[in-house]
């Protein structure tokens, strides 16, 4: 992992802060992917690359995970995260993205998608 990308220490402090107050979607997928509990992958939360931080993040396949709510469903966030996402893919780094309500309302078309992902990166 190229350590100039990822962690940054002057995001520490707000990293550290996402963690803390992870969104009721964030909390109920990280329960699902911590302790390499998932498909035996070891994922992390509020991870930064860059000047960004992803919700989660699987290091060995550069995957990212997303999970929007509805603070997103606006031009100036919508514009942000597309900048967000083309920056990581111009680093490597594939995000796939799920909206709060459809982790809720389809979890198991969740995480078969993201259980996909890991055969086709």
């Amino acid at each position: 992992m190229n350590n100039e990308l990822h962690n940054k220490t002057y995001l520490k402090g707000y990293r550290k802060r996402l963690r803390k107050d992870l969104t009721k979607a964030e909390a109920f997928l990280w329960k699902q992917l911590k302790n390499s509990q998932f498909q035996d992958k070891k994922f992390r939360r509020q991870h930064s690359i860059g000047p960004f931080i992803v919700d989660f993040y699987y290091p060995e396949e550069k995957l990212g995970i997303e999970l929007d709510g509805s603070v997103h469903d606006n031009i100036i966030s919508a514009e942000y995260d597309d900048n967000r996402t083309e920056y990581m893919k111009a680093n490597g780094i594939r995000v796939i993205r799920f909206e709060n309500k459809e982790l809720f309302e389809n979890f198991d078309s969740v995480m078969e998608a993201i259980r996909q992902t890991f055969n086709t990166l």
